[in-house]
């Protein structure tokens, strides 16, 4: 970490994450922070899902909730930014204070709860920018006290088809009640149905990605990698935040409930982005994100599985210079083992990490 986001972490720690969060968006917006340069580097390039993406690297959803700031997050390197979770009506979420630093553990744990400006807000932000380019994908989600949440689920991909590079539909969030049930396969099953359905009758079709839960056993993710195949889902994202706790050196905040992100989340989501990649075979797309805060760790996540990756954490502790570093990392690695594409890596570890036991 550079002296400069050195300083710039402590003044953001100053204050409490829910505002420090806020501070960076405005300061996004403004046009500060300047990320490190990220090299572009034909190696880094990916298609997938008929999208061409400069780098592996993405921003993942949660932290550009309201679609404010893609175009910043990806002038700082990154080769995609998700945006929302965004739910059709505005939600506060969970009574605050519901983010807090394990700075020990270079983790959080956070209990927002889909805090968001709802669809009509976003719509309008990502319409303005819709000429630009930069490939930006759209996470929705349900509102807490709607009566049909699938139907939550048909309006956003109806919603925002003509405005993503590609949707997000996250059933996996642990602080909205009852959500990680639509991950049982009857729910899940009709849901995938109904969303397919809805993108079939929108104005575009834009590739669908289902973001699953860490905390899975076998049957669960077998269960959720036949529907995923069935209903000819495009991709899955692996994985959102954790419920469990094990191995946590920060004194305080552990015992908060939420999903936990971060370093402490690296090695159970890349065992669940392994085995999800044995299920579902060499075809499918996989993003996989949880713990992703160097270089290194995102070619383990590409090494186990992963076509592209994401981080959002990482950020939060090593700075708005990561993604470029990252970048400039994997570039490195790909000229010292003369690779002519970081693909190439893609699975030579999964089945390593797929017999990993999970802690």
């Amino acid at each position: 970490m550079s002296v400069l986001d050195r300083i710039g972490q402590k003044l953001l720690f100053s204050f409490d994450p829910e505002t420090a969060h806020g501070m960076s968006i405005a300061a996004l917006r403004c046009g500060l922070p300047v990320g490190a340069t990220a090299p572009r580097d034909a190696r880094l390039k990916m298609s997938l899902c008929g999208l061409d993406f400069p780098n592996p690297l993405g921003m993942a959803a949660g932290y550009d909730k309201n679609a404010e700031v893609p175009d910043a997050l990806l002038g700082l390197g990154f080769g995609f930014a998700e945006v929302g979770t965004i739910t059709p009506l505005p939600q506060s979420g969970n009574p605050k204070p519901r983010i807090f630093r394990l700075t020990a553990d270079e983790a959080v744990i956070n209990r927002l709860g889909f805090n968001n400006e709802g669809h009509a807000a976003a719509e309008k932000r990502l319409a303005a920018r819709k000429a630009r380019p930069g490939i930006v994908g759209v996470n929705i989600g349900a509102n807490k006290d709607s009566a049909d949440r699938i139907a939550d689920y048909e309006r956003g991909v109806t919603r925002f088809a003509p405005y993503a590079s590609y949707l997000t539909v996250n059933i996996s969030s642990p602080n909205t009640p009852g959500l990680r049930n639509m991950q049982a396969r009857e729910q899940l099953g009709e849901l995938l149905s109904r969303v397919m359905a809805a993108r079939a009758a929108a104005s575009a079709q834009p590739p669908v990605f289902l973001k699953i839960a860490p905390d899975l056993v076998e049957a669960e993710m077998e269960d959720i990698a036949a529907e995923v195949l069935e209903k000819k889902i495009n991709g899955v994202i692996v994985s959102n935040t954790t419920l469990a706790r094990s191995g946590l050196r920060s004194a305080t905040g552990t015992g908060e409930t939420g999903g936990l992100s971060g370093k402490p989340l690296f090695e159970r989501s890349t065992a669940v982005l392994a085995r999800m990649r044995k299920l579902l075979g060499p075809n499918m797309a996989i993003i996989g994100v949880g713990g992703v805060d160097s270089a290194e760790a995102a070619l383990e996540k590409i090494r186990a599985g992963a076509d592209l990756v994401q981080l959002y954490t990482g950020m939060i502790y090593a700075g708005p210079a990561l993604p470029g570093r990252i970048i400039a990392g994997m570039a490195r690695f790909a000229e010292r083992e003369r690779l002519g594409s970081i693909r190439g890596l893609r699975d030579s570890a999964c089945e390593r990490w797929a017999a990993k036991p999970f802690s």
